[in-house]
Order: C-alpha cells, then sequence, then structure tokens
C-alpha cells in the first residue's frame, strides 16, 4: 500500500511540472481593413495539457475555423502569439513551417483529404516518408497503426472502397503516425452517422490518451461531448463559455456535470456518471473504481 500511494504522489507531482503542449496567447485574426474590417477571431487564449482532448463548439462563422487554421500553422495571426513547446508558430520562418507541422501536429479534415490513387496502407505511410523514413519502415508504422485501429482487413484497399467510417479510421491513422504532440481535427464526424461517428471520436480518445496525445476538435456536434475533457464555446471570435467535463469512474468517459444522467456523493465528493448503469456497477463495488 506504502508503494502504491508512493506512486501516486510521484504521478502528482509529474503532473505539477509538465508543460503545456499548446499555449495560445492573446490571439486575434482581422480580414481587410477599414470599414470592411472583419475580426474572425478576438483577443482568445488558451492552453493545452498533454492528453487533454479539448472541444470547440460554436455557431458558423463564430471563427471556429479560423482559430484551427491559425493553431495548425496555416494561417497567421495579427495579434497574439501561438507556441508548440519550445516552436512559436508566429514568429517561425514560412520554410521551417511545413516541417513542424509534419513533426508535431496531426491533421483530421472534414472531408477525409486521403489520396484517391494510393492505398489505405500507403496514404498513411506516405506521411512517414515525407520525415525521411524508409519506404519499407514507413509501410510498418504505417501498418501497426492501421491494425491498431481495426483496420488491418483493408490495407489494400483504395479510399472509394472504404466506408465513410474507415476512411475516418486511415485519416486517425495518418494523423498519428508521425506520433505529433497535437491532434487538430475539423467536424470530424460530419460526413458519419450518429453512431459510427461516436465509435470513431471514442477510439480517437483511447489511443490519445494511451500516447498522451493532445487534441483539439472543432465541431457542431454536441454528441461527442462525452469524449472530451474541457468544452469551449466560440461565439463572434471570443470564448463565452468553459465547462469542465468530470469523468465517470466506471467507463472513463466525460460527462457535463451540469447535464450527467446520474451522481454520487461519495467520502465527500460528488462523482459524476454518464448513465445509472454506470452508478449502480458503482455502488455495488465502489473500492473497484476508486
Amino acid at each position: 500500500m506504502e508503494k502504491l500511494c508512493a506512486l501516486c504522489v510521484s504521478v502528482v507531482k509529474m503532473e505539477e511540472w509538465m508543460e503545456p503542449v499548446m499555449v495560445v496567447e492573446h490571439v486575434t485574426r482581422r480580414f481587410g481593413s477599414g470599414e470592411t474590417e472583419v475580426v474572425a477571431v478576438r483577443d482568445v487564449s488558451l492552453a493545452v495539457e498533454p492528453g487533454e482532448i479539448v472541444l470547440i463548439m460554436g455557431p458558423s462563422g463564430s471563427g471556429k475555423t479560423t482559430l484551427l487554421l491559425m493553431l495548425g500553422g496555416l494561417l497567421r495571426p495579427s495579434e497574439g502569439r501561438i507556441r508548440i513547446g519550445e516552436d512559436d508558430l508566429t514568429e517561425l520562418d514560412e520554410r521551417r513551417l511545413p516541417e513542424v507541422r509534419l513533426r508535431r501536429i496531426g491533421f483530421i479534415f472534414q472531408d477525409f483529404n486521403l489520396f484517391s490513387s494510393l492505398s489505405a496502407l500507403d496514404n498513411v505511410a506516405l506521411v512517414v516518408q515525407l520525415t525521411g523514413l524508409s519506404r519499407r519502415a514507413a509501410r510498418r508504422r504505417a501498418r501497426q497503426l492501421l491494425e491498431e485501429l481495426g483496420m488491418g482487413h483493408r490495407l489494400n484497399f483504395l479510399p472509394e472502397k472504404l466506408s465513410g467510417g474507415e476512411k475516418q479510421r486511415v485519416a486517425i491513422a495518418r494523423a498519428l503516425v508521425n506520433e505529433p504532440d497535437i491532434i487538430l481535427a475539423d467536424e470530424p464526424t460530419a460526413n458519419l452517422d450518429s453512431r459510427r461517428g461516436h465509435e470513431t471520436m471514442r477510439l480517437l480518445r483511447r489511443i490519445a490518451k494511451e500516447g498522451m496525445r493532445s487534441v483539439i476538435i472543432v465541431s457542431h456536434d454536441e454528441r461527442i461531448k462525452d469524449i472530451a475533457d474541457r468544452v469551449l464555446w466560440l461565439e463572434d471570435g471570443s470564448f463565452k463559455n468553459e465547462v469542465e467535463m468530470a469523468t465517470d469512474p466506471v467507463c472513463g468517459m466525460s460527462v457535463d456535470r451540469e447535464r450527467a444522467p446520474a451522481q454520487v456523493v461519495y467520502d465527500g465528493r460528488t462523482l459524476y456518471f454518464c448513465a445509472p448503469g454506470c452508478r449502480d456497477e458503482f455502488l455495488a463495488n465502489p473500492k473497484q473504481f476508486l
């Protein structure tokens, strides 16, 4: 028991000194000038921790896509700074940005953006080859990740032969294959039905958590809130609200504290559950989950 307590203390200390993966400081983006000027993003600040999953929601035209493009180094802010580790995206020379994006950022696009003439395996392996790895080594790494994502039986299929959910898994593999610090996802469930979209996002959450990869998702989809650690509401270019999600101790999913289907006060603290079934399972044997 003493060894276990010592381990818990060491984990807490480790979390205390871990630096944020991404730091966004007072970022603003303007388009046009004078009377035609439009402020798409206004004085946004954000820090994302290792392994944290942040969901940014908001109405159309709220600035979500513009913000995501800046976070990915694809668009420079008019004001403010964006840092990934020691790399300041707002100060980097244009010639260095592609390398930083390749090695430190993984992108998941709404329409998948797969090469139609390449197999699922080669769509993923190509990203690894761009880092300088040999084709054989790149394909080996891509194969391993695709198999982990349940795509081992579809490695040699072209995108046109894959379902929407399968294409999304290939897109996730491509985003993860270079082991980036942060993954940016733009409306990742827009082209998937409700069940497949939620399954895919849960899979992304599991893999991201295991590898301590941070994820920022921009989406309208309320149904994927339960995979996020934080939900931020963006409106008129600024964050208007933040919801800190709780973790269901039974299934590990995130739960909106204000809308939790079930909750229990145990040993002086309130625990939140995604469903009454998880609550009942917890109450049957609390020590198993704590």
